[in-house]
């Protein structure tokens, strides 16, 4: 039986169906239209209604302000008196704090104050229990009894003995020991008096009292206790509050103005300020001050007074101490806010009558810090800016406040103090600027030519 083999017949692959040409060709076309109708409301929308506009050469740099009016703070200078004065931190510290503790060994039987109380000296504070003094009291009374009777017997013996021995009736030698035995008892009779005026004071000591003026602290110990005098926290604290003293420091430099001022015999008025030097606490004045400069601080410790009625000041307080010395009358005073420092040194802007500013070096004296006194190149009445300076230069305009703002009409600065080389604010030359030389004597350089400027 012959077996016939069959072989499977080979499969061909097929080819992929092309995807159809029309749907690609339409796409593309919706992406070209969608692309012109951008583009068409662009021009539209933005680029037409900008076209009729004549365009702005915008401004950059000094040229920015140089041609615009400033709007500025101003103020007056005029006369005024300006109070001379030295500040320093310093410590409320009280005249008196006692620690109130006891003389004697006992137990503590009774308490007499509340915690805060205002006490006077001489107030009842506390009682130690007294009966073993009292007991040691009675019997030195009774010693003294007993060796006063003694003595007035050797006294009696010594006057018989002197009698008999004029009559030649005993020997000498016995006198002699009974003026012996009349001075023992004399000597025992004055330690009982000894004995029983300690006993008296041990039992004043027992009633304790307060030793000052002042206001009771928290209690360190309480009723029935045994309180001994090697106790180191004792039973309270008292501390003198009226009047209270302010101990701080000022300058070593300065001292010798204080000192002249005292040897005149003026009274020297003390304000202390909180710790933000702000607020006024209380007002005093100057007690005294220190015999010697702390040479780790340079600095010498003064002393003032304060009534403290109201208890404004409290121990241990930190406080600002602001120190009265002298007052300058009669001195040309500006805003503090005026005054600005640059390359010619303490300087100020003056409000011309044409509403533009010059610069004017000026010299200032004493401040209290609202006002600064000008010692040279100010006159009274003068108007200086005191607001918005940043941006002045010699020759600006500004704007006073109050006034309708003024045309923007180019200025140009001026040469002079503005700027050395007329080129602006004297803030831009901090460093070698002396007037017509650099710092080292050599002549300054030109200034480059603005990129920005108009030619």
């Amino acid at each position: 039986m012959s077996t016939q083999i069959t072989q499977p017949a080979q499969l061909k692959p097929s080819r992929p169906t092309p995807p159809p040409r029309k749907s690609k060709a339409r796409a593309r076309l919706l992406v070209f239209a969608l692309i012109f109708l951008g583009l068409g409301a662009l021009w539209f929308f933005v680029i037409q209604p900008r076209s009729g506009q004549k365009p702005q050469t915008p401004q950059f740099g000094r040229h920015a302000f140089m041609n615009s009016v400033m709007p500025v703070g101003t103020g007056v200078a005029e006369k005024g008196d300006i109070p001379i004065t030295l500040e320093g931190l310093g410590t409320v510290t009280p005249l008196a704090t006692v620690t109130v503790k006891t003389q004697l060994n006992g137990q503590l039987t009774q308490i007499f104050f509340t915690e805060g109380q205002l006490v006077k000296k001489g107030d009842f504070l506390a009682q130690i229990d007294p009966q073993i003094y009292q007991a040691q009291l009675e019997q030195y009374q009774g010693q003294l009894v007993r060796d006063q009777g003694l003595l007035d017997d050797a006294r009696l013996d010594l006057a018989r003995y002197k009698k008999l021995a004029s009559q030649d009736s005993i020997a000498f030698q016995q006198v002699d020991t009974q003026e012996a035995t009349v001075k023992q008892d004399e000597g025992n009779v004055l330690v009982d008096q000894a004995q029983i005026q300690t006993v008296k004071v041990d039992l004043a000591y027992c009633h304790i009292v307060s030793p000052v003026d002042g206001i009771v602290g928290i209690r360190q110990v309480d009723q029935g206790n045994y309180v001994q005098t090697s106790d180191a926290n004792g039973i309270v604290v008292i501390t003198q509050m009226q009047p209270m003293s302010v101990i701080f420091t000022v300058p070593e430099d300065k001292i010798s103005k204080v000192v002249k001022r005292l040897r005149d015999g003026a009274t020297l008025p003390v304000t202390a300020y909180d710790r933000t030097d702000t607020t006024a606490i209380a007002s005093g004045t100057l007690s005294t001050t220190d015999n010697q400069v702390d040479t780790s601080t340079g600095t010498v410790k003064l002393r003032a007074m304060f009534p403290n009625d109201k208890d404004e000041l409290f121990p241990q307080q930190f406080v600002n101490a602001r120190l009265l010395v002298d007052t300058l009358k009669d001195a040309i005073v500006v805003p503090t806010a005026a005054i600005q420092l640059g390359a010619p040194g303490s300087y100020v802007y003056v409000v011309n009558s044409d509403s533009t500013v010059s610069v004017r070096v000026v010299k200032t004296g004493p401040s209290d810090g609202q006002r600064t006194a000008i010692v040279s190149g100010l006159e009274s009445g003068e108007t200086v800016v005191t607001d918005g300076v940043d941006r002045l230069f010699d020759g600006a305009k500004v704007q006073l406040p109050g006034k309708q703002p003024l045309n923007d009409t180019p200025s140009k600065p001026h040469q002079g103090l503005g700027r050395p080389n007329g080129s602006g604010s004297p803030r831009e030359h901090h460093h070698n600027w002396n007037g017509n030389e650099n710092g080292n004597g050599n002549p300054q350089r030109k200034r480059p030519p603005d990129s920005n400027q108009d030619h």
